[in-house]
């Protein structure tokens, strides 16, 4: 019999007993995330976002662009994987981060994609849809905040670089 990973009372991890295959970790992390945000907790500060997209993505093997939907007191509304591509690629469409924001009613965004090659530094076309989807966000008074990118190592900031 295999293991099972479960959170207790504490909010702490343990297993039903054996050693925890990793992506049974990662897949405890997204559901405890998942509860955290689902109950509309804010987003405080940024690395309440980082964690929250690396659990999502740290495991993927091809290219996931998301967003993150927050009200106007940075609480979470929604987490949505938008666009999937290749192993180095995924197209972006920002009518389609505006249209969700408006559905949403959500006052502010955090984007973020995976790198499955593991360099954490931005790409051209990384900053050129960061500053894309900034102007076409603040067309309907919604607030890029950050665009995040996961790695296997850590979570990028473009905002933390000076990009948005």
């Amino acid at each position: 019999m295999s293991p099972t990973l479960i959170q207790n009372q504490d909010g702490l991890f343990e297993t039903t007993g054996g050693p925890v295959p990793f992506k049974e970790i990662i897949l405890g992390l997204r559901e405890a995330m998942a509860t955290k945000f689902n109950a509309r907790l804010k987003i405080s500060n940024p690395s309440d976002a980082r964690d929250y997209f690396y659990t999502n993505l740290v495991n993927e093997e091809q290219e996931i662009f998301c967003a993150m939907y927050l009200d106007n007191q940075h609480r979470f509304i929604s987490f949505e994987r938008l666009f999937y591509g290749t192993i180095n690629a995924s197209q972006v469409h920002p009518r389609i981060v505006v249209k969700r924001a408006l559905e949403l009613n959500a006052a502010c965004v955090i984007v973020g994609h995976n790198h499955p090659s593991g360099v954490s530094e931005p790409s051209l076309s990384d900053i050129d849809i960061t500053a894309t989807l900034k102007k076409a966000l603040n067309l309907i008074d919604v607030h890029l905040l950050d665009h995040l990118i996961v790695t296997g190592v850590g979570v990028t900031s473009l905002a933390e670089l000076g990009k948005i």
